[in-house]
């Protein structure tokens, strides 16, 4: 081994030390973390209800072979992943996977399900022999122990939301180092999503203050900083959103009472009924690196307008990607109450949607529960994609 080689190894081993409150795990601390996860009994309890016709033990002796995050990925991540897209979707795909195969990204996506986009999109990439990202995910979702375990040992790092505004600034940049590293040395793709949070009317647009972070490793050169991540925009569509009515619920419950705010248990409640409500087909679709039209912007763009600019140059390649299915068609000619898109349904489809929403709306139970104002929430998180979608025509 060459001296410039443990120079480097030594330069990593220090840099990935310095990332430990964040970063995901290393192959070094899977065996560790397995058996605190078995002798878990919260994790047990939650595990045993989603590995059926696998046993208890079954999953213990799988896990306990795993000496690596590859191993831990291949061998128990991805067929109780496979064996959920088969339970609760009718297809799952990627398209274009080409466009990442080769080198490391930062995939920047619209956000749909708490858990799911990011684990969907892993196995997809995997079983089509393409390297696994790392996962982007807020403390906020972290709401027990064994939770963090098992994203970190699933390749997720984590984003720290409830710090105080002065604190907030140092682990912003403490993150963006870290993406970079991951990014740049480590030659490991990252998906993050475009904004803290679902956009839960589906009415996605690209935070700059996500962008901010980003470019915060070099804040001097903004835009050359961005390029050195290869940004590429990826645009996850669901045909159904078995949390559309919890989405719903959340928008009533702020509109009641502006200063509500979710509990721990709401985020498990969404989680949960993302991983199991049905969610029909399911398509990734990724978009074009966005460094060429980073090229034209002009090097002497004021900051805040070129954190503009990135931000439409992403949420128009996202827009242009969406998958459409029937109810979306019919959301949209709901919302703006046209036939615009009448081709593209049939009365029996939109019978069905019908019965869907009022489906939807009579699991929710509110005080005050205002009908017309969920229905339309619900409408709005299908019409919006088609809307956002024709603005790049």
């Amino acid at each position: 081994m060459s001296l410039n080689t443990i120079k480097y190894t030594l330069k990593q081993q220090k840099m990935n030390r310095s990332f430990d409150d964040i970063r995901s795990l290393n192959d070094s601390e899977v065996e560790s973390t397995i058996r605190e996860l078995l002798n878990d009994s919260a994790f047990k309890a939650v595990a045993e209800k989603f590995i059926y016709p696998i046993s208890w033990e079954q999953l213990t002796a799988t896990m306990q072979k795993c000496k690596t995050i590859a191993e831990f990925q291949l061998t128990v991540i991805v067929p109780l992943l496979m064996q959920l897209i088969q339970k609760t979707t009718t297809e799952a795909k990627i398209f274009h996977r080409e466009k990442v195969k080769d080198n490391s990204h930062v995939l920047i996506s619209n956000h749909r399900d708490i858990v799911l986009d990011a684990a969907f999109l892993n196995v997809l990439l995997l079983t089509n022999g393409i390297k696994t990202t790392e996962i982007a995910a807020g403390d906020n979702l972290l709401a027990f122990p064994w939770i963090e375990k098992f994203m970190r040992l699933n390749k997720t790092f984590i984003v720290k939301r409830g710090v105080g505004v002065r604190q907030m600034l140092e682990e912003s940049k403490h993150l963006s180092n870290y993406i970079h590293d991951t990014v740049q040395n480590r030659q490991q793709s990252v998906w993050i999503a475009q904004r803290e949070g679902r956009a839960k009317d589906s009415d996605d647009k690209t935070q700059t203050a996500m962008l901010k972070m980003l470019a915060l490793h070099n804040s001097t050169h903004t835009l050359e900083t961005l390029k050195a991540l290869k940004i590429t925009p990826l645009a996850i569509s669901y045909e159904l959103d078995p949390t559309d009515y919890l989405k719903a619920k959340e928008f009533q419950l702020k509109r009641d009472n502006p200063e509500h705010k979710k509990s721990k248990n709401d985020d498990v409640e969404s989680m949960m009924t993302g991983i199991t409500g049905f969610k029909g087909r399911v398509y990734f679709q990724f978009g074009d690196c966005i460094n060429p039209a980073l090229d034209l912007i002009p090097k002497d763009t004021p900051k805040n307008e070129l954190l503009e600019k990135v931000a439409y140059i992403i949420d128009h390649e996202i827009y242009k990607n969406y998958a459409f299915f029937a109810f979306n068609y019919i959301a949209y000619d709901l919302m703006t109450n046209t036939k615009h898109f009448v081709s593209k349904y049939t009365d029996e489809d939109k019978t069905e949607f019908e019965a869907y929403l009022q489906g939807q709306i009579e699991k929710i139970d509110i005080p005050n529960k205002d009908i017309n104002f969920l229905r339309g929430k619900i409408i709005e998180m299908y019409g919006n994609t088609l809307k956002n979608h024709l603005t790049t025509k």
